[in-house]
């Protein structure tokens, strides 16, 4: 995980863990963060008039993820409540990144953080500097503003 400085929370969600969430212990399965992670951060994007599915037709670009990394830092279990905090992380010339941090209710204790880095491309999926306009959106971002 970087070290870059913490930003504000962008967006949240709250979740309880289910037993699709677990293993047979039911200690959470490692891979379980994934697709709450990108759902939040699909919602944040929507929420912000960036729909994925109408980027290329709007702009011209897309946005495609190039990597994802997550540290598991406290056992989370089957009916634990979980907030997870969307932040912006670094800005690179043709990528970004979303921080996120997932942190169990009933004890405030953080169990786990995650980034994902997120790359601008062409139609033909080529990588693209980030365009103006989602620059813009981005520099809001990082200073905490949303919509």
């Amino acid at each position: 995980m970087s070290a870059e400085p913490e930003r504000p929370v962008l967006h949240s969600h709250t979740t309880r863990l289910s037993y699709a969430d677990t293993d047979p212990a039911g200690i959470l399965y490692y891979a379980a963060w994934f697709p709450k992670m990108e759902a939040l951060q699909s919602e944040f994007l929507y929420l912000q008039g960036l729909r994925q599915d109408t980027l290329v037709e709007r702009f011209g670009w897309w946005t495609v993820s190039r990597a994802t990394t997550c540290e598991y830092l406290a056992a989370a279990r089957l009916f634990d409540e979980v907030r997870i905090d969307l932040r912006l992380g670094r800005i690179g010339a043709s990528s970004f990144r979303f921080a996120f941090r997932m942190t169990r209710l009933d004890d405030d204790v953080p169990v786990a953080r995650a980034e994902n880095t997120v790359v601008t491309v062409s139609p033909a999926q080529e990588p693209v500097r980030i365009p103006a306009d989602l620059r813009a959106h981005l520099e809001r971002w990082a200073g905490g503003g949303a919509a």
